[in-house]
């Protein structure tokens, strides 16, 4: 069943929207509203890179920009784009930008293939051009004689399902286009490569590189790039759609994991009462048809099943909520941040369904969940105590926001019950791989129940670096216990054929390991999937959702729960996300200014607390001098049982004996983000806060300790310790 959403919120979308391309018109010259090729043509076709095009568009300024954040990105190679007129190179995403990069990724792809054909894939969710942007993938791979398999249409895959076909197939890799849960206005590739995972930046740079040299090349001789017909032999639509775009082969991996029997049996039977909210549409498809296959989609009622690159007008706002100016502003659509589930108006199209309801809320790309639920107004004090956020839907009901560490911690916990009642927990030592700002109580919950853990740098490439470490222990010498190094540089021993209970982080990806290590077609071996997955995650949920149905009790009194059994005093997280501009501003220039001076004022951030962890590293500084430092810049806060300060691969993470602290640059765009984890909420949130939006000012005792001089070197350190990380 569909849920309808009214007409009132439809025309309030599509006003949006108008208003939207009316600034963009506004702001895009006519001389750039030409496009540079043809859009259309369906026959080859061929595109001229010279000096004085290089010139005109800029492309210098353009690489640089481009060249810099593939050193860092987290999530894909992301940025702007002009959504009416793609070709805008002063925008950092772009049809040009596209070509370039699969050019070079193609030219890679081919030296290192030693001759062997080449076989990619290539899939969008909804964003804006999206769809045109795979069409030119395609046939820019089509054109170096790379066989890319793409959807019927180029149409929508979600990016755990390009990533699983990509392992499952024994592809060379693939591309896909997203920028996740981030504005509108924004794009991305995410380069995957032959595992199914995102590049780690060495691999980016080797593309990278072969950009920089067709640059050289065509301004000296000029760079001629092909483009394929669109019916080209190498671009196939038919192996996709037979495989019904990989829907049959997932539920039979589903089946070897989280869809057990027992848990497919209690959904069926308890029919909880869900809601899938398949924001921005891509979802809706794929996941409809592996519900039907599991039979268990009598259960599901969905929302928002049209694909829409403006999210149903999810997180979009008509002011600026910093400057209080009128303009348009968008918030993105993380669900984790409560303003974005309240921009989507669930008092309203949620007002028919009854208390106890859980809602599965996706992201647009299918690789994020968070999960909320209808529950009484009576339970305000409830949630309160165990730090749950909740809106007020009417005067009755209440709706609970499950921030994804809590939300995963029932489910970590959830599944390892199945485990032990199925008599499999102990045929294998357990352990969990999460990033190092995810919630403490996932590491005591891993203390309480005999889980190792392994932390790690943020990003889900980072968690499946380390799963290929422990499987070519496991294949290499399967009789041998797996060690492997954390991101903190201790040694964790994990056992003999250890298996893993959960990998995730606390932006919302997760997955699971089966118990039988999953092979691909060709025979290769992984512990797990290489990338988050909604749609593995959904099913876990609707299960839990059943227990608790079955059970007669709210998913908060299973958590208040878990809390009790694995004696978790860490009960509380918060984020705090300080974005230093307006990241839907249509004028290229003022973005452009804007994100500089916003990426100033982030880095002078990062480096404060950056500094203090180098120099504690290195003994420049003791722990008692790194207490004065910080207590003489932050004098609101309390440092006196602040064990220790590591820099933990992409932020400085700050131990204390009853909470952390994490505060973190992003890598791609002027924000940093601030995370705290311990027994009270209102303390995570003002360390947090205050952490965020600390200006990075040195004073006096910072310069005398440590100096401006050593500043200038600890980057190069941070980046030296992240390197060995990786080797180790």
């Amino acid at each position: 069943m569909v849920i309808a959403v009214d007409a009132a919120y439809l025309e309030k979308r599509n006003r949006t929207e108008q208003q939207l391309f009316a600034v963009v018109e506004q702001n895009t010259p006519d001389s750039i509203k030409t496009p540079l090729f043809p859009q259309d043509e369906p026959e080859p076709f061929t595109f001229l890179l010279n000096k004085e095009l290089i010139d005109q568009l800029n492309l210098k300024d353009w690489f640089q920009n481009y060249a810099k954040e593939a050193q860092v990105s987290t999530a894909g190679i992301r940025g702007p784009q002009n959504i009416l007129y793609p070709w805008d190179t002063r925008f950092p995403i772009n049809q040009v930008g596209i070509i370039l990069a699969t050019l070079g990724k193609s030219l890679v792809a081919k030296e290192a293939s030693d001759g062997h054909p080449v076989e990619k894939l290539a899939g969008c969710e909804v964003r804006y051009n999206s769809q045109k942007y795979v069409e030119f993938i395609a046939r820019i791979q089509a054109a170096q004689g790379i066989r890319t398999y793409v959807p019927k249409g180029f149409g929508t895959l979600p990016i755990w399902m390009a990533s699983f076909l990509i392992f499952m197939l024994d592809l060379d890799g693939g591309e896909h286009v997203t920028s996740s849960h981030s504005v509108s206005t924004k794009n991305a590739t995410k380069d995957l490569n032959n595992q199914g995972s995102q590049y780690l930046p060495e691999e980016s740079m080797q593309f990278v590189k072969k950009i920089k040299d067709i640059l050289t090349t065509a301004e000296t001789d000029g760079y001629t790039i092909q483009f394929s017909a669109t019916d080209d032999e190498n671009i196939d639509f038919e192996r996709l759609d037979e495989l019904h775009d990989g829907v049959h082969l997932y539920v039979g991996y589903l089946k070897s994991g989280v869809a057990t029997d027992t848990n497919l049996k209690l959904i069926r039977e308890t029919k909880p009462p869900i809601v899938v909210d398949c924001v921005g549409g891509c979802m809706y498809r794929p996941m409809r048809a592996i519900f039907e296959r599991l039979g268990i989609a009598d259960s599901v009622r969905w929302l928002h099943v049209d694909a829409d690159p403006l999210y149903h007008n999810i997180g979009k706002l008509d002011r600026n909520p910093k400057t209080g100016d009128v303009e348009f502003y968008d918030l993105g659509c993380d669900f984790s941040i409560l303003d974005v589930v309240k921009s989507a108006d669930y008092a309203t199209k949620l007002k028919n369904q009854p208390i106890g309801t859980i809602i599965e809320a996706t992201d647009p790309d299918g690789d994020r969940l968070i999960v909320c639920q209808i529950e009484n107004i009576d339970r305000e004090g409830t949630l309160q105590k165990l730090g749950v956020d909740y809106l007020t839907l009417d005067d009755d009901k209440l709706l609970t926001i499950y921030t994804p560490n809590q939300a995963f911690l029932m489910l970590m916990d959830f599944y390892a019950k199945q485990l032990k009642a199925a008599g499999l927990w102990e045929n294998h030592p357990r352990f969990m791989i999460k990033t190092t700002p995810s919630a403490l109580a996932w590491d005591q919950w891993g203390e309480a129940n005999d889980v190792h853990v392994i932390n790690v740098p943020v990003g889900f490439k980072e968690i499946a670096s380390i799963m290929k470490k422990i499987e070519k222990q496991i294949t290499d010498t399967p009789d041998q216990a797996v060690s492997i190094q954390d991101v903190y540089g201790e040694t964790i021993t994990l056992g003999v054929q250890p298996r893993l209970i959960f990998a995730g982080e606390e932006s919302g990806g997760m997955i699971t390991g089966p118990e039988e290590l999953i092979k691909s077609q060709g025979g290769r071996v992984a512990i797990a999937m290489r990338e988050k997955s909604a749609g593995e995650s959904m099913v876990l949920v609707t299960a839990l959702a059943a227990y608790c149905k079955q059970q007669n009790i709210p998913l908060s009194d299973y958590l208040a729960s878990v809390f009790h059994e694995s004696k978790i005093t860490a009960t509380c997280d918060v984020r705090e996300d300080i974005t230093y501009y307006n990241e839907s501003e249509p004028n290229p220039d003022k973005l452009r200014e804007a994100k500089r001076e916003g990426e100033a004022k982030r880095d002078k951030n990062d480096l404060f607390f950056l500094g203090i962890a180098i120099a504690l590293h290195e003994e420049k500084i003791d722990i008692q001098q790194a207490r004065a430092i910080l207590s003489d810049a932050l004098p609101e806060l309390e440092f006196a049982n602040l064990e220790r300060i590591q820099f933990v691969g992409d932020g400085s993470y700050l131990k204390f004996t009853d909470k952390f602290v994490e505060v973190r640059k992003s890598g791609t765009d002027a924000k940093t983000k601030a995370y705290a984890s311990g027994s009270n909420k209102d303390e995570c949130r003002r360390f947090a806060k205050a952490f965020g939006e600390t200006s990075g000012v040195l004073t006096e005792l910072y310069l005398s300790q440590i100096g401006q001089n050593y500043l200038e070197r600890v980057e190069t350190k941070a980046r030296e310790i992240y390197d060995a990380f990786q080797s180790a």
